[in-house]
């Protein structure tokens, strides 16, 4: 008996020592790999819904405000202390809801009573995406689950009286679509959220309810937020990803972002994330980053809803395309927002852009889903018009404006084919030494022209 007890012992401490034990380092949480599916992935959509998709307002580009003034979702904050641009808030709030509205106020108009999950999930599949994350909790501290850790202050207590994202969950996974959650670690107007309660914060509030989150629905991406008031050793975040990590249900599986302290983007985490093209501040354009990133932004210059923005301020169908070219060239992800209004609907003008990005990676989709960037790729500009993207056993040459001239291509050896993706006739090409010339595809009618605004050639090693 003891011969055995002694040889389970050793085997259940073997088992242990080959699972991978992380501490609350960051050289150890930066240790472990991004898991492979969010870089298989390439295309997000992002969802800014809320409170502030009531009030649905901020200025935008036609007021010569910048970018980060333009969010609808950070309307509380800027209609109470709004620095620059609150002048706009508080003369829209007082116009139209008069200034005895509280914010809290909101809560009983965010209904959702059109919110379909079933349909946005048809929505968000046909335009190609293979991951959401939804803001569980933005800044406003108001959670889409029924959260004990927030009284009154969630769905279920107030307004729809639903779980919103439990339903929206179970839609998007039933489409094979991941699914992963926003969360910010602030809460402006949360009593316990100052420099001198900043721990009764994260032990009463925060941590569990982030882990409530992680238990009940299991993420395959956790996205954080609002990490620019503290370092990440104030915030203990390490403490936190040392559990997801070691001992959550989603441990092997999860991808988290590198928002976690005012000092960890492009430094810490899991994949490193750019805004609107920048990292934080700055430039994100020409970076090579040395680890898998993603852009997010919005179709127009909000998250969160905006009825103030004008069509000119929504980007194309053709920008769009050609913006999710770049990034996936670059190496990275492209996660897309869309602002769903209170009541539950995707704007129209929103779903209209996603199908046109879906139906293009319905023909080009093999040269995004599941490619890196070309080791021979040049460094891309604004007046880039080829991109390039590979695979183990091929190279896709994307031209983002159409060229009726030969295209050559360096740093190819022993190309076995080219054709087109989505074109039925045949494309040919020379071979000299470790460079290819494609000869333009012969396209007569424009019936034969496979799709709009980008085409792909393949080339086959």
């Amino acid at each position: 008996m003891k011969k055995l007890l002694f040889t389970l012992a050793f085997l259940a401490s073997a088992v242990c020592g080959m699972a991978q034990q992380y501490q609350a380092t960051w050289e150890s949480i930066d240790s472990r790999p991004v898991p492979e599916w969010f870089e298989n992935a390439k295309f997000g959509i992002f969802i800014h819904w809320g409170l502030y998709s009531v009030p649905s307002y901020s200025p935008s580009a036609r007021e010569g405000v910048g970018i980060y003034d333009r969010y609808a979702e950070h309307y509380w904050r800027r209609w109470l202390n709004g620095g620059d641009s609150k002048h706009y808030f508080t003369e829209f709030h007082d116009r139209v809801y008069g200034p005895n509205k509280k914010y809290q106020d909101f809560a009983s108009d965010f209904k959702a009573e059109m919110f379909q999950p079933d349909e946005w999930a048809r929505i968000f599949g046909e335009a190609g995406a293979k991951y959401v994350v939804l803001t569980s909790k933005h800044h406003e501290g108001f959670c889409l689950w029924p959260s004990q850790y927030s009284w009154n202050w969630n769905v279920m207590d107030v307004g729809p009286h639903r779980d919103l994202l439990g339903d929206l969950t179970k839609a998007v996974r039933d489409k094979g679509i991941k699914m992963g959650y926003y969360y910010s670690l602030l809460e402006w107007f949360h009593p316990l959220y100052k420099k001198e309660t900043l721990n009764q914060y994260l032990d009463l509030h925060m941590f569990p309810q982030m882990k409530e989150l992680v238990e009940a629905y299991h993420p395959d991406l956790v996205w954080t937020d609002g990490e620019w008031d503290y370092p990440s050793e104030q915030l203990r975040s390490v403490e936190f990803l040392q559990w997801l990590f070691n001992e959550s249900a989603v441990k092997n599986t999860v991808a988290i972002n590198d928002r976690w302290g005012k000092e960890t983007r492009s430094l810490h985490g899991g994949f490193f994330t750019t805004e609107y093209d920048m990292v934080h501040t700055g430039d994100a354009n020409g970076i090579a980053f040395s680890r898998p990133w993603e852009e997010c932004r919005g179709i127009a210059g909000s998250f969160g809803f905006n009825r103030n923005e004008y069509l000119a301020e929504y980007s194309t169908s053709e920008a769009l395309v050609h913006m999710l070219i770049n990034k996936v060239a670059r190496g990275g992800n492209l996660l897309l927002n869309v602002g769903p209004t209170a009541d539950g609907r995707i704007p129209v003008i929103m779903q209209q852009r996603l199908k046109d990005m879906g139906d293009w990676l319905k023909v080009n989709g093999e040269s995004i889903y599941d490619t890196r960037k070309w080791e021979h790729s040049p460094n891309f500009t604004k007046e880039s018009t080829l991109y390039y993207t590979s695979k183990p056993d091929a190279l896709y040459v994307i031209m983002t404006k159409w060229s009726k001239k030969p295209i050559t291509v360096k740093g190819v050896k022993k190309a076995k084919k080219v054709t087109m993706l989505g074109y039925k006739g045949s494309v040919g090409f020379t071979q000299s030494g470790d460079q290819i010339t494609i000869k333009p595809a012969a396209i007569s009618s424009p019936d034969d022209i496979p799709c709009d605004y980008a085409w792909v050639y393949k080339i086959q090693y």
